[in-house]
């Protein structure tokens, strides 16, 4: 079954858990005329998608405290952010994209891109650009898998990257220090030097709330990054002091 029938089925499962409060995996394997094999793997991709509970022989809906975000405005900001950074995006351009919650908003923003090729070292942002109809080549970094960052990182992670050369690293950050640059609670910060040194440009996505919040952890200087993508949260003087390093900033709305 082709990838935009699977995307169907997929939304149709959704619908039909909003309506009914319930699934079970045998009548949709009747509805859609495939196995209970297919069905139990939707199941599987929408519950790490956060968009359900499997439970014996189906699904429910997840319980509203977990649906419902805590805070609806950073939900947007990260939406504002990943359509801004897809915009700089190209038909036929060679990206990186860093593993971060910020950074997978940029992903559902792609699917009008042509002849992409997108390297990342996060299995989720693999599975979600997998899912995109327009077929992006993807490339993936191995190495060693760290569950704090939930990405892969390492020497061997850094030598495939040098294997290449990318137009756009677009990539996250715990901190900004104004005077510094981007910061961050990991200290494996190896990888991010190397994603930022194979690529031409270096494109920051980070919400206006972490901007001026210093961590000891300098991940990269201003010197490597060519433009930081924000919210319109940011203020004026603090936009200006970014742009003094020589940075294009753009707040997104």
């Amino acid at each position: 079954m082709s990838k935009r029938n699977t995307q169907q089925r997929r939304h149709y499962i959704i619908s039909e858990l909003n309506d009914a409060g319930e699934v079970s995996v045998e009548s949709l394997a009747r509805r859609f005329e495939t196995s209970e094999v297919t069905i139990r793997k939707d199941l599987a991709a929408l519950e790490k998608s956060g968009l359900l509970l499997r439970r014996y022989g189906g699904a429910v809906p997840l319980p509203r405290e977990i649906v419902e975000p805590q805070n609806q405005k950073v939900s947007k900001q990260k939406e504002c952010i990943g359509k801004a950074a897809a915009s700089l995006i190209k038909d036929h351009y060679r990206i990186v994209i860093d593993s971060g919650r910020t950074t997978s908003a940029l992903v559902e923003h792609l699917s009008d891109k042509r002849g992409l090729v997108v390297m990342t070292n996060s299995l989720a942002i693999a599975s979600r650009l997998n899912e995109l109809e327009n077929e992006p080549t993807l490339l993936m970094t191995g190495g060693t898998w760290d569950p704090t960052s939930e990405s892969f990182q390492g020497q061997v992670a850094e030598q495939v990257l040098k294997s290449y050369d990318f137009d756009q690293l677009f990539i996250g950050a715990d901190g900004i220090d104004i005077e510094r640059g981007t910061t961050t609670f990991n200290e494996l910060i190896g990888l991010s030097k190397v994603m930022a040194n194979v690529a031409r440009d270096v494109i920051v996505m980070v919400e206006s709330e972490k901007i001026g919040r210093r961590i000891p952890n300098l991940e990269l200087p201003w010197q490597q990054i060519h433009t930081l993508i924000t919210d319109n949260g940011l203020p004026a003087n603090l936009k200006q002091d970014i742009e003094s390093k020589g940075v294009i900033v753009i707040c997104a709305d």
